[in-house]
């Protein structure tokens, strides 16, 4: 079971039927809604290139070590794109979405996976984030308390450029 939460128009909402299934390796067959590391999207994306098929609509796997910018090219077709925290001491993640949001303008699904936990969720949200998949063994009713982050903030972000002085 996963624990995702959503940002809809509305506010976070935790989704239960998300058709999204996370494939860490290329090991098991392939279904339709599968996220996939970059490598072996990249080869899935070729491989389909090469035999005149239609680009699937699978989504991507970063890890901390990826480079946004290798997904330059496939931006305007990508539907979700995942970004890994292996642990929440890892904060690779942040500028990754971060550049994804802010330097390639991408609008698409931005969601969180691994050691995703209550209190980074504001942050991740400051970052561009907008689905979370909280760490199993935790709370997700506990983790929606989480995005609501702090009252004022000071720097800018993703969902506010203006840092706090230039809003006045």
């Amino acid at each position: 079971m996963i624990n995702l939460i959503r940002l809809q128009q509305d506010g976070a909402q935790i989704i239960a039927d998300d058709p999204w299934q996370l494939m860490r390796n290329d090991e098991g067959p392939l279904v339709t809604k599968a996220i996939l590391p970059v490598q072996c999207w990249a080869q899935c994306q070729s491989d389909a290139v090469l035999q005149g098929r239609e680009v699937s609509s699978q989504g991507v796997l970063l890890q901390p070590d990826d480079e946004p910018d290798a997904l330059l090219d496939w931006l305007p077709v990508l539907p979700l794109i995942a970004i890994d925290f292996p642990s929440f001491r890892d904060g690779r993640g942040y500028s990754q979405a971060y550049l994804l949001r802010t330097r390639f303008g991408w609008q698409g699904e931005l969601r969180a996976v691994g050691d995703v936990l209550r209190d980074q969720l504001s942050h991740m949200r400051q970052c561009g984030f907008d689905s979370f998949a909280v760490r199993e063994d935790k709370s997700v009713e506990d983790a929606l308390k989480g995005l609501q982050g702090l009252s004022v903030l000071y720097g800018r972000s993703v969902i506010e450029p203006l840092p706090l002085f230039r809003r006045r």
